[in-house]
């Protein structure tokens, strides 16, 4: 592996072994806090962020590693110099580079032009680290991930594309329910199928809300993804359906409800719910370091 730019990219093998060691750094940090001695990350970040930028930095000091953050203030990607020579200079200096920007052809390129691994902390098409965190979360409540039964509610996006090719290299079902116009995009959608059909998952789209029933957990997103203008009253009318308060669950069947946050309380998701015994939202929170830990160990421990 020489980077992650998507969980599309990796085996199943691989995927597996990333949740493994995650698991294993989360119960014996000790073991790994020299890790990454010696070595140094640069952060790079187009958009807002507290989970993402806090997991990555903290992470990386807990694995004896330094972290070094960029943000717009110094000219945006692409804009003040281009991305192969930001790339190429970077390379220069520290051992890896985690980006969250606006294009995924922005990640594409430093790995394309850069030396170094990239990692894609949050793209307009995937959220791998995210996802890694998601099925480690899942993966400390459930034996056996292949027999995992996980329902999407909500807009089609980029957490909605790498959970998808997650549940794919699990060989899992995953359903996705979404409004007319909203489903994730068709390419993905395909190479996820494919996936599935390699590993013995399943994967279905609908919009129809009664194909909720008999899943294990439900996850949902807000329904307007960061950096759209779109009025929440202009969405309402075709996601309220689609909440995820008591009564979605109990038609579900499910026991954990998921959430990459941040989140609109009372709109995507009740506090009931939120703040219910089966979620997992603070897990998912606390498992973006240790997921993302296990993936920069990947990367540069034997570089």
């Amino acid at each position: 592996m020489d980077h992650l730019l998507t969980l599309k990219d990796l085996t199943q093998k691989q995927f597996l072994d990333l949740l493994a060691l995650a698991k294993e750094i989360k119960a014996n940090p000790q073991d790994y806090s020299q890790a990454l001695a010696g070595k140094s990350v640069v952060m790079l970040f187009e958009k807002p962020s507290l989970r993402t930028r806090v997991s990555f930095d903290i992470g990386i000091s807990k694995l004896g590693g330094h972290c070094l953050y960029l943000d717009q203030q110094n000219g945006a990607l692409g804009k003040r110099e281009s991305v192969a020579d930001f790339a190429g200079n970077i390379s220069c200096w520290a051992d890896a580079i985690v980006a969250r920007t606006f294009s995924h052809k922005t990640i594409e390129g430093l790995a394309e032009h850069g030396s170094v691994p990239v990692v894609n902390a949050l793209s307009d098409l995937y959220h791998p680290c995210q996802g890694l965190a998601d099925y480690l979360s899942l993966a400390e409540n459930m034996d056996d991930l292949s027999q995992l039964k996980l329902a999407y509610v909500g807009d089609g996006n980029n957490v909605t594309h790498s959970l998808m090719f997650g549940a794919a290299l699990l060989g899992a079902k995953m359903t996705v329910i979404c409004p007319e116009g909203h489903f994730p995009d068709g390419l993905v959608v395909t190479q996820a199928q494919e996936l599935a059909a390699k590993y013995g998952g399943e994967l279905v789209l609908t919009s129809d809300v009664n194909e909720i029933e008999g899943h294990d957990a439900v996850y949902t997103d807000t329904w307007i993804s960061m950096g759209d203008n779109t009025s929440m009253e202009e969405i309402e009318g075709k996601f309220a359906p689609l909440q995820v308060n008591a009564a979605l669950m109990t038609k579900a069947g499910a026991k954990f409800f998921m959430h990459c946050l941040p989140a609109h309380r009372g709109v995507e998701v009740t506090d009931e719910v939120m703040d219910g015994e089966g979620s997992l939202i603070l897990t998912q929170a606390e498992n973006r370091m240790h997921a993302q830990n296990a993936l920069l160990v990947t990367l540069l421990a034997a570089k």
